[in-house]
């Protein structure tokens, strides 16, 4: 529906979540990778040949990660922490073949919050997109980085989600015609999860009422955490070699 323009974007409310399971393999609550097999879609049946798929669950999505990692015509962005379940993601993981410089990961050691992740996205992620220019942006978009998630130690609120999705919102207007589909992934703080997801959607709408919304709601779980400069500077530094942006 979204490539056809029957839909601005697309939130798949799915379960259970896809981005650990390996091509022959369930793992990690996952049975069927369904970003990636969404993007397999994408390339096969639309003829696309730069898909962008971002992952900010708490988890990195090895499987993800696995099922492109020799091919440019898929970009992994990560954020996670490091070192965590399922033990994969680390800085110098960064593809193979011909997919080098095509997979990035932004491990992060917890407590980071939604100045962090927008920093994040805005110094890494968006120079990269712009270069990538990607025909289409899938999320996997996992809510136990939420603050109070019994299974995470991040510190993002229903805020950072907002400010996150517009942000990508925004990526797609002016790089694929807005073409953004975000897919459920972990979760496991209940309320926590309808409060996120919930202005997840809101992010997604074109109403003007919602463009001030999130300035109108910034808690007290914000804040900087002190290393991540530096690991934005180490990323950099990383990916150098294939993203001339950074040089």
């Amino acid at each position: 529906m979204i490539v056809e323009g029957n839909a601005a974007n697309g939130f798949a409310l799915v379960r259970p979540p896809g981005h650990h399971a390996e091509a022959s393999r369930a793992m990690g609550f996952c049975l069927f990778n369904n970003i990636a097999i969404g993007a397999r879609y994408l390339l096969k049946n639309y003829n696309l040949q730069r898909v962008l798929i971002v992952d900010w669950d708490i988890h990195h999505g090895n499987g993800t990660q696995n099922s492109f990692y020799n091919r440019p015509e898929v970009l992994y962005f990560s954020t996670h922490q490091y070192p965590y379940y399922p033990g994969s993601g680390s800085f110098e993981e960064t593809g193979a073949g011909e997919g080098k410089g095509f997979t990035v990961n932004v491990p992060l050691s917890g407590g980071q919050g939604d100045e962090d992740y927008m920093k994040i996205f805005k110094e890494i992620l968006r120079p990269i997109a712009e270069k990538y220019k990607p025909q289409f942006i899938l999320v996997s978009a996992g809510y136990d980085i939420y603050h109070l998630d019994p299974l995470g130690t991040m510190n993002v609120t229903s805020n950072g989600f907002f400010l996150m999705t517009r942000f990508l919102k925004g990526l797609a207007e002016k790089r694929c015609n807005g073409r953004l589909l975000l897919t459920l992934e972990g979760g496991y703080h209940v309320e926590g999860i309808a409060e996120s997801v919930k202005y997840t959607l809101l992010a997604l709408t074109d109403d003007d009422k919602i463009n001030n919304l999130s300035k109108e709601r910034f808690a007290d779980h914000t804040g900087s955490y002190s290393n991540i400069d530096s690991t934005i500077s180490k990323v950099k530094k990383i990916h150098s070699a294939t993203w001339d942006v950074f040089k």
